[in-house]
């Protein structure tokens, strides 16, 4: 969610420099305060204050758990001191800009990075999420305008690695229960955020109970026996406020309920584990048939950090709540949902949960610790039943095409959370969970490419351990893997995957079923990529000899292959038998398309580049002022296909020494980029590398200033170690030397 104002004119900056237009910017789910909120003025005084420009504030717990326990007392309201101090530094215009990322993964890490500059910057998220994160953070280091970054959750520091947002006019502040991460090594300031003072706590809950003050009898004897406990008061302050005990009445059946507890323990369970337990007893008082634990066993499974609303609405889960957890699946009707929309209520009112205001966009939040609570507690046969009620849940709410972004990002971190929590219970009814699948299917829709390949190798690990080697599911599995290493840019990889799919699919299926003829075209492409190009034409030869065979010789998916296998041969230096190949296809295409189609014009493009490649200009020439006309006609003059027609004719002059011509349509070229994506885009900047390097070859000395401000923007515009800038840093070396 962006918020946008632009204010007044530019003015003037640090050391004089001009700043850039007031634009204010609001970007990602900062969570709301809690009903009575204590901003803590004892325990953690000041913090806005330390947290200054430049700087980076890391909470961290107080304590740390005993080895093997649950980690009741990591949770001590660090995301909501963090939400205080985000909104304080917001409403005093003290920052410009203010991003809040969930960063239990990177993952999640990514995907607030690229909502963050969809709305800081307006970038096209079609690019990979590591470039635009890159972007975004390069920004971030050179802006002048003031902006607050905030990492809810960070539980690894390597999930950021790449990615650590630094710069002037920028303020870090990171939640975290990985205290071990953070040393101070970075500069980062480590905050410990602990229990409350004795007079916060009684103030925290002498705010909360303040529909019946007769409740507040005992307050004092409470907040101390809770141990000051922000967790434990928040779940007492809850049932207190929605029963009708006093503080006295609370606190005696704290005590008593810690007494069972204790038994046979060697040590005093901590506040909060016990008042999660009543907070519990309290759910399944108020919400009848035990729908208010089916709720919290599905919660549990999820994503705490944010599990859209839609979710708990599904017929899945509505159907799984309202039978007490006896069941799940299809059927729910407005009772069911009914039944579920009363357990959060419930659940919320005893404290165990969260649920966003109507006029916010619909989200329940649980802390890590009380779902890690609730695990502990569920029967095997719970798990099952629940994650199978969250697993077809989330495929009901899942928008097709991953609208909107925001959405489509929980949704996969819960489906994340889903497949840590039930391992391989998803696994279970002989194959693999259709969520996984669409979760890795929006990883790389998303162009989460790092992660996609994370995801999808797991999933066919555990496909092919469960259902083995040639179950249809593995084979699925490993298909999607092959196609994120190729998307990843690990062609390698890629390749030797599409190998054992081909393989396994000719053992299982036959070598001539159709699917093994999509296994052996994408083997094809990825020998392509992979830069195997005597391989790559061996296999596409068979892959158009299946087409011409199987569909006919003059379809367009025939064509099309045929353009491939022409391509191969021009990267593998046999232009010869690419000409002879693209000239066919071109033919047939003009025959039946018409001269005019785009894909008539994309091969004609394809033909001038093989008559390039092998030296033959002339009909380089040719052929590519034919394709520049046409495209300027049928497409416009402005269109990217035209303009890089145009850079392609320019290129063409340039082999043939004519140079006027080459730089005046090169000129053109980066013009046309620069207008349509931008200055900073990487095709513009490839264009500028090229001009630069014309301008230098005839002597003019612009050619030097050029190719300086295109380096300096690849340094700034794209990720560290991109191929472009190490190329053009490459080139201004060698230039300078001579």
């Amino acid at each position: 969610m962006v918020s946008i104002d632009s204010k007044g004119p530019a003015t003037a900056g640090p050391a004089g420099s001009r700043r850039e237009r007031v634009q204010l910017v609001r970007s990602g789910p900062v969570p709301s305060l809690a009903d009575g909120f204590n901003a803590r003025l004892e325990t953690a005084t000041g913090l806005a204050a330390v947290l200054a420009p430049g700087g980076t504030v890391v909470l961290v717990p107080g304590q740390t758990a005993a080895e093997g326990s649950l980690h009741w007392v990591e949770s001590c309201g660090k995301t909501q001191l963090a939400a205080c101090v985000a909104e304080s530094l917001w409403r005093s215009q003290k920052v410009e800009s203010l991003f809040w990322i969930v960063a239990s993964s990177r993952a999640s890490a990514l995907s607030g990075y690229v909502e963050a500059a969809m709305d800081a910057l307006g970038i096209d998220p079609a690019g990979d999420a590591e470039a635009v994160a890159a972007r975004f953070v390069n920004w971030l280091s050179e802006t002048t305008r003031s902006w607050l970054v905030v990492f809810d959750d960070l539980s690894d520091a390597a999930d950021l690695d790449g990615l650590w947002p630094a710069g002037p006019a920028g303020r870090v502040l990171i939640t975290t229960t990985n205290s071990a991460a953070f040393t101070g090594e970075r500069g980062e300031l480590v905050q410990p955020v602990g229990v409350f003072s004795p007079r916060e706590a009684l103030s925290y809950l002498m705010g909360r109970l303040t529909a019946d003050p007769d409740q507040r009898m005992g307050a004092i004897d409470l907040v101390h026996d809770l141990g000051y406990d922000p967790l434990a008061l928040a779940q007492a302050s809850a049932v207190i406020a929605s029963s009708a005990l006093s503080c006295r009445d609370y606190q005696d059946h704290f005590l008593s309920r810690r007494d069972q507890l204790t038994r046979g323990a060697d040590v005093e369970p901590p506040p909060s584990s016990v008042t999660w337990a009543i907070s519990v007893e309290q759910t399944a008082r108020l919400a009848p048939g035990g729908t208010g634990q089916a709720l919290l066993a599905l919660a549990a499974l999820l994503d705490g950090h944010g599990i859209p609303g839609a979710v708990f609405a599904a017929p899945s889960a509505c159907a799984y709540i309202a039978a007490g957890g006896a069941g799940g699946g299809g059927g729910a009707g407005p009772a069911d949902r009914e039944r579920a929309q009363t357990a959060i209520v419930v659940a919320e009112r005893a404290g165990l949960l969260t649920a966003d205001p109507a006029d916010k966009t619909p989200m329940v939040r649980l802390t890590s610790v009380v779902q890690a609570a609730i695990r502990a507690a569920m029967p095997d046969a719970m798990v099952d039943r629940a994650a199978r009620a969250a697993a077809g849940a989330l495929l009901e709410v899942w928008p097709e095409d991953d609208q909107p972004v925001w959405l489509a990002e929980r949704l996969r971190s819960s489906a994340a959370s889903l497949q840590r929590a039930a391992k391989d219970l998803l696994w279970a009814s002989g194959g693999c969970h259709p969520v996984l699948f669409r979760a890795g299917q929006s990883l790389d829709k998303a162009r989460l490419t790092g992660p996609a390949v994370a995801h999808w190798r797991e999933i066919a690990a555990c496909c092919d351990r469960l259902l083995g080697r040639g179950h249809p599911d593995t084979l699925v599995a490993g298909e999607h893997l092959a196609q994120a290493y190729l998307a990843a840019g690990r062609a390698a990889e890629a390749v030797s995957w599409f190998r054992w799919v081909l393989a396994e699919k000719t053992r299982v299926l036959g070598p001539d079923h159709p699917g093994t003829g999509a296994a052996r075209h994408n083997l094809g492409r990825a020998l392509v990529a992979a830069e195997q190009f005597g391989d790559a034409v061996t296999i596409l030869d068979g892959v158009v000899g299946d087409y011409v065979r199987t569909r006919g010789p003059d379809q367009p998916e025939t064509l099309a292959v045929q353009d491939e296998l022409a391509a191969a041969y021009t990267a593998a230096k046999q232009f010869d038998k690419a000409i002879r190949l693209y000239r066919s296809t071109l033919a047939e295409r003009e025959r039946a398309q018409g001269p005019q189609h785009p894909d008539v014009m994309t091969t004609r493009q394809k033909l001038g580049d093989a008559y390039r490649s092998g030296g033959d200009l002339k009909n380089a020439l040719k052929v590519y002022k034919r394709v520049l006309a046409d495209r300027e006609r049928v497409l416009g003059p402005d269109h990217l296909d035209t303009i890089a027609a145009r850079g392609s004719l320019g290129a063409a002059y340039h082999s043939a020494g004519r140079m006027a011509n080459a730089l005046q349509l090169y000129e053109q070229t980066r013009k046309g980029y620069e207008q349509v994506l931008g200055p900073d885009h990487p095709d513009t900047l490839a264009r500028s590398a090229r001009l630069a390097h014309a301008y230098h070859s005839v002597g003019r000395p612009d050619g030097l200033a050029l190719l300086r401000d295109t380096l300096d923007r690849c340094e700034r515009a794209l990720p560290p170690g991109d191929p472009l800038t190490e190329a053009v840093r490459e080139s201004l070396a060698k230039i300078s030397e001579h």
